[in-house]
This record gives C-alpha cells, sequence and structure tokens, in this order.
C-alpha cells in the first residue's frame, strides 16, 4: 500500500470517528416478514427478506460479518479486507472508490457501508454513488460508530439485519468481557506510563500520532496508560522530533509495525536516543488494525496494548 493510500486511510478513520452518532436500531417484522431498521446515518432501512447476498464496502464491516458466521453469504468486499483470512477469497469492489459496475454485477440484496456515506475510503464521502444505489433500488445500511459502546451497537445491528441476532449478542458479550477485565485490571494501576503510539513515521522526523478524541487516545487511557499527544491539536496529529523528546515517553508503540517499522529503526532516529523508552528498548510493535478498525477485533487490540503498558497486570 502506498503512502497515499495509507493517509487516506488515516483520514479516514476522522471521518468515521467523527461522523454522525449512532442511532438507535429499531427492528421490527411487518406482516411480509420485511426487517426494518434504522442505521447510524438516521436512514430507514427496509429488507424485504433475510440477505442472502452481502457487499461489505469496509474491512471493519467484513470482519464482523464473518464473525457472526456470515462469510458464505459475502459475494464482495474492498480491495483493503484482508481479515479474516478467507476474506482475501472473496471478489474485489474496488479500494478508494468503488466500482459500481462490480457491486451491480454482484446482484446484492445488502450492502453494508461505513461513514456518513457507502464509501469505505474516500475522504470526502461520495453522495452521489448512494444515490445510484438508491435509484438502482439497492439495500445500504450505513454503520458510523464513533465510539466502542456504538461498535457494539453496529454489531447488533447487522445482527438484526441479517438474521444473527443470537451470534451477534454472543460476539458482543465476548467483546464486553474483555474490555471490563482490562479496565478492572487497570484502573487502580500504581503508575501510568508515558506511551507514544506511532501511526505513520512515512517522515521520521515529525511522524503521525494520535491525539484527543481518536481511538487510540481513548484505549490508551482504558489500558492504563498516557498519551503523550492527549493534548494535541488534532485527532491525527504529527509531533517533532522536538516535541516528543520534550514529552520523553515511557512507552513507544508501533502502530506502523505493519509497514516495516521496528525497534532498530526508530533506535537510529538523529535525536531519538535521548528518549527513555529508546534508552530502556521500552519499543513495541503491534497491528494497528486491531485498534483502528471499528469491529469485533477491537476487544483484542484493547487487550495487546494493555499487556504492553502494564505486563505486569497479566503474568
Amino acid at each position: 500500500m502506498s503512502r497515499y493510500q495509507r493517509i487516506l486511510l488515516l483520514l479516514l478513520a476522522v471521518l468515521v470517528a467523527s461522523g454522525l452518532a449512532a442511532c438507535s436500531a429499531v427492528s421490527s417484522m411487518t406482516g411480509g416478514g420485511a426487517i426494518k431498521l434504522t442505521d447510524d446515518a438516521g436512514r430507514a432501512v427496509e429488507l424485504p427478506k433475510t440477505p442472502e447476498r452481502i457487499v461489505s464496502l469496509a474491512p471493519s464491516n467484513t470482519e464482523i460479518l464473518f464473525a457472526l458466521g456470515l462469510g458464505s453469504k459475502v459475494v464482495g468486499v474492498t480491495d483493503f479486507c484482508d481479515y479474516p483470512p478467507e476474506a482475501t477469497a472473496v471478489e474485489k469492489v474496488g479500494g478508494i472508490e468503488p466500482n459500481l459496475e462490480k457491486i451491480v454485477a454482484l446482484k446484492p440484496d445488502l450492502i453494508l457501508a461505513i461513514g456518513g456515506s457507502p464509501v469505505t475510503a474516500s475522504i470526502a464521502g461520495n453522495v452521489e454513488l448512494l444515490n445510484k444505489f438508491d435509484e438502482l433500488k439497492l439495500n445500504v445500511l450505513i454503520l458510523s460508530p464513533t465510539d466502542l459502546e456504538s461498535v457494539l451497537a453496529d454489531i447488533k445491528l447487522v445482527g438484526q439485519a441479517t438474521g444473527a441476532e443470537k451470534a451477534a449478542e454472543q460476539l458482543v458479550a465476548e467483546m464486553q468481557k474483555k474490555v471490563d477485565d482490562v479496565v478492572a485490571r487497570t484502573k487502580n494501576a500504581a503508575q501510568r506510563p508515558k506511551v507514544f503510539y506511532e501511526l505513520d513515521a512515512t517522515d521520521p522526523a515529525k511522524p503521525f500520532t494520535p491525539g484527543p478524541g481518536s481511538w487510540h487516545d481513548t484505549f490508551i487511557a482504558m489500558a492504563g496508560g498516557v498519551n503523550i499527544a492527549a493534548n494535541a491539536k488534532a485527532q491525527w496529529a504529527q509531533l517533532s522530533t522536538e516535541e516528543i523528546v520534550a514529552q520523553n515517553p515511557d512507552l513507544i508503540i508501533l502502530g506502523d509495525a505493519n509497514w516495516g517499522v521496528d525497534a532498530a529503526a526508530v533506535k537510529v532516529r538523529p535525536g531519538w536516543g535521548a528518549i527513555k523508552a529508546v534508552q530502556e528498548g521500552a519499543i513495541y510493535p503491534i497491528d494497528d488494525n486491531l485498534l483502528s478498525r471499528p469491529g469485533p477485533r477491537l476487544a483484542d487490540g484493547l487487550v495487546a496494548l494493555a499487556k504492553i503498558i502494564h505486563p505486569e497486570l497479566f503474568q
């Protein structure tokens, strides 16, 4: 994936995190067996029957569908949908811009979208595409979670839309149990380490990091740490080497480890040798997909983060 695409995906996270608050899903069955729902964009969605052919326009949506045991019904996913491994074998419908012709050819009876529009990686949104879906009478359910609670609500919403209510309830309960366990372990921690979480070090002298209001900022706090960018001016900020050195984090967590960044690369950056985390070798990789995708693995991401920040609490 190019640097341009990586930055687009980071900006998508801003779109989702700052989007519409998740509405309470209202589901009912009409006399003809139709399913009535309200999605996160406040749209009334009526499905004439339980969907059998589903197109997902976001990696997080794909993960939700597979986690609910609906993988066999998923007929289309984006170029970025890489988990679970089975998803990579599903027909691709585009990346930055979904391919309308491919989507239509797949004859979906449900399109599961994300954000304020049905676009998985378009920054400004794509009202035109949504209008075309409406013209073609394609059913679109938009998820726009803003926090962990709304992610759990969206999983239940997908369960209602697909006839997988029981699986959704079970998945949500399992996720909540993991979250509650982390919070119980870390709430009375004797110390709260200062954390620098790196998202993108294409410019190693000024890497991107999550700021206030971001998913990561929330999870770092829940995991018993202090985000050194908690007072940054943006949800996704760039901090200079001088700013990071001044904050002197106890831990450096590499969310860009997926792109090949490792502790060795961090140690040789000019000026970074003055940072406590570098001096003590407290530099740790993490799979950022666990924390940046609003789906069923968020709880696992929180657990992974907490084990890095407070390993003594998880022995």
